[in-house]
């Protein structure tokens, strides 16, 4: 990590470009799914179901974390070869620019079967540029903070997606009531692409300023760069793969289950009205901003592996008062809904454990391979066994599933408390 012991201003500036850059980044990524229906309705053929033009849709929205692995370790090679802000950068123009395309696409009434296929084509641009943005970020923020603040450093950026996400939400809400049904199908759906592509762009000129970090340019001026940095990853790294997979399953259980699913969970196993199963996302999703901050502050504080345990064991715990709550008819929905939502702020410590677990010379490569195929095994298998348990445990199966995962993961955090981060 850097070597300096006390935060400058280039590293506000570092921080505060690269959250930002994080926040845009997964706002492209993820205003895609708000517009799911319209855009089922204008890529695909009249004629067919509206169910299934939406599921084709949501086919489409998946394929983009189907190549994340793909992006993620392509990125990531050059990453380590080349140095961190090229990739940085370049991660951000990788998504920019297919979401301002996004906005300007002909629909199927225009150019037919064309449409979803160039619609496709470009939700694949953006997997890509997702598998290597978020790792290349983490790398690149905790290579210039001070060894003491990495932890805030990171947790910031994963703060930062969380608002990203936020933002598609609002951006989506704001559309929906600024201009008619009719209207959003006819011009209005492009105006979120749009706005996504060109602050994107932004993004990237402001990027121009950042330096390289100390980390690697010390890498680069001995040569001991690595030849090729996924072979010494799979060799001579297996645990740190490991450990970063297992802690990206909590961070994906946190997110996924809690913040991402819990809502239709809810109408559907306890009757909470849809206003109020809203209403009480919001909530917990800005909790979840502040849950990351707090646990990246606590990993600086009390060490990497301690924090984990905190946090693995405070998600079980608000994960659960949220569910037997709901369980004994939900008067406590919106607070403890809250409550949960910042629990998984464990989300926050992960990516500080996941940059201690690999040399630099192979930082970038370990944690985008680890993150990227635990996210993407864990985001196919996770929604569908969470309805398998629902349907033969019970409506309190999503909280039985957070809360086993928070096990493992406090039992990891044990084990990493004795055990040296490779630094």
């Amino acid at each position: 990590m850097s070597s300096h012991a006390v935060p400058t201003r280039n590293d506000a500036k570092v921080l505060g470009l690269s959250a930002l850059g994080g926040a845009l980044e997964f706002y492209d990524f993820v205003v895609f799914v708000f517009f799911a229906k319209t855009l089922g309705a204008l890529f695909f053929p009249a004629d067919i179901p509206g169910w299934l033009a939406q599921l084709q849709v949501f086919g489409i929205f998946a394929a983009g974390y189907l190549v994340r692995p793909i992006g993620g370790v392509v990125m990531a090679h050059f990453g380590d070869r080349i140095g961190r802000k090229r990739l940085f950068a370049f991660s951000v123009f990788l998504m920019a620019l297919p979401t301002l395309c996004i906005g300007l696409l002909p629909t199927y009434a225009h150019v037919g079967v064309l449409a979803p296929l160039l619609l496709l084509f470009l939700r694949l641009l953006q997997g890509l540029a997702i598998g290597g943005e978020m790792p290349g970020a983490w790398v690149f923020v905790a290579e210039h903070a001070p060894p003491r603040k990495v932890g805030f450093a990171v947790a910031s950026l994963s703060a930062g997606i969380n608002v990203g996400t936020l933002m598609g939400s609002l951006m989506a809400s704001a559309m929906a009531h600024f201009f008619t049904p009719a209207e959003l199908v006819d011009h209005a759906w492009r105006i979120p692409f749009l706005i996504g592509g060109v602050f994107g762009f932004i993004s990237v000129w402001l990027r121009r300023w950042l330096d390289e970090t100390p980390v690697f340019a010390q890498i680069r001026e001995r040569r001991t760069l690595s030849r090729l940095p996924i072979k010494d990853v799979l060799r001579d790294y297996r645990g740190g793969v490991l450990v970063s997979m297992c802690v990206t399953w909590v961070l994906t259980a946190g997110i996924v289950v809690v913040i991402l699913m819990t809502p239709t969970l809810i109408q559907t196993s306890f009757g909470i009205a849809p206003a109020l199963a809203s209403e009480g996302n919001v909530l917990a999703a800005v909790c979840l901003v502040i849950g990351c901050l707090w646990t990246g502050i606590l990993s600086d504080r009390i060490g990497r592996a301690p924090a984990l345990l905190v946090a693995s064991l405070s998600l079980l715990v608000g994960v659960y008062l949220l569910y037997f709550d709901l369980a004994n008819g939900g008067r406590h929905f919106l607070p403890l809904y809250a409550l949960a939502g910042f629990t998984a702020g464990v989300a926050g410590v992960t990516p500080a454990v996941m940059t201690a677990s690999f040399p630099a010379t192979v930082r970038y490569t370990g944690l985008a391979l680890s993150y990227n195929l635990a996210y993407a095994i864990a985001g196919a298998v996770t929604p569908p066994l969470i309805g398998y348990l629902a349907a033969r445990v019970g409506a309190m199966a999503p909280a039985h599933y957070v809360a086993a995962v928070a096990l493992v993961n406090a039992g990891l955090a044990i084990y990493l408390w004795k055990r040296p981060a490779v630094e």
